[in-house]
């Protein structure tokens, strides 16, 4: 089984986070970037499925998204086979600024799976950067493949993955996906395995990334982003001092004020 895992760079939220001058996305000249979360999880639970079944896993990320060379390698330093770095050409796919979008996104890695195809295709279920969790949907249509998302384990069967979704209050259920599937992964069986910096040297040392080319189709109708706001100020935090009895009476007494302690 050929397991495909899209990957990026994502803004750290560590960071000071800034607007584009236009509004329409967050400024990333002088951000640092690091694996997304979810992609990390993805890659955990592929390479899970590797230890199973002997399953290759391919990493594979855009050649614009910042930092995607030590994504590429850290994922073949915790044990990925392969990694590929993809090039895209058409004035729809640049990246600008504010990043790709996500139809763009999904656009560039559907031409190269055209091409590479796969048994199993597992991505972040979403990113920090966008948090709109379109992504895995919608490679799925344009790759016209069954497609489940929020997804907790994935395991193999017999030409086919059984994939566990969860959903609030602990709910979960299980469906049979026919290969070949895209699966968007909320988190993996076990948490992402660590990769020591001298492993991911070696894996820098040794080289590796292939780089392909595809040609993105002409731009589609698709949701634009037309304005981004700062999150509004609603108060401060207000910091009581005291012996542990004098903060406890104003802790009371704020609860009075607003009612909901009587008496």
């Amino acid at each position: 089984m050929r397991i495909v895992v899209p990957m990026r760079a994502v803004p750290d939220l560590v960071e000071e986070i800034e607007l584009t001058a236009d509004e329409t996305g967050i400024d990333r000249e002088y951000l640092t970037f690091v694996l997304s979360e979810w992609d990390a999880q993805a890659l955990e639970e592929a390479l899970l499925l590797k230890d199973s079944s002997g399953a290759e896993v391919v990493a594979v990320g855009l050649a614009d998204d910042p930092e995607i060379d030590q994504v590429l390698y850290t994922a073949l330093a915790k044990g990925a086979d392969a990694a590929v770095k993809i090039t895209y050409s058409s004035a729809a796919g640049s990246s600008g600024s504010a990043g790709l979008r996500t139809a763009d996104r999904a656009a560039v890695l559907a031409g190269y799976l055209a091409a590479q195809p796969a048994d199993l295709v597992m991505t972040g279920v979403q990113a920090a950067d966008d948090l709109d969790g379109q992504l895995p949907s919608a490679l799925a249509v344009l790759l016209d493949l069954p497609h489940v998302s929020v997804a907790v384990s994935v395991e193999e069967a017999a030409g086919s993955v059984t994939v566990r979704q969860e959903f609030a209050a602990g709910i979960s259920h299980e469906l049979q996906v026919q290969l070949p599937a895209v699966i968007g992964v909320q988190s993996a069986r076990q948490a992402p395995r660590y990769a020591p910096i001298t492993r991911i040297r070696q894996a820098m040392q040794a080289g590796g990334l292939r780089e392909v080319t595809v040609t993105l189709p002409p731009a589609r109708s698709t949701l634009i982003v037309r304005r981004m706001h700062r999150p509004e100020e609603t108060g401060h935090a207000e910091m009581l001092a005291g012996s542990a009895g004098e903060v406890a009476d104003q802790i009371l007494g704020l609860l009075r004020a607003r009612g909901l302690v009587k008496g």
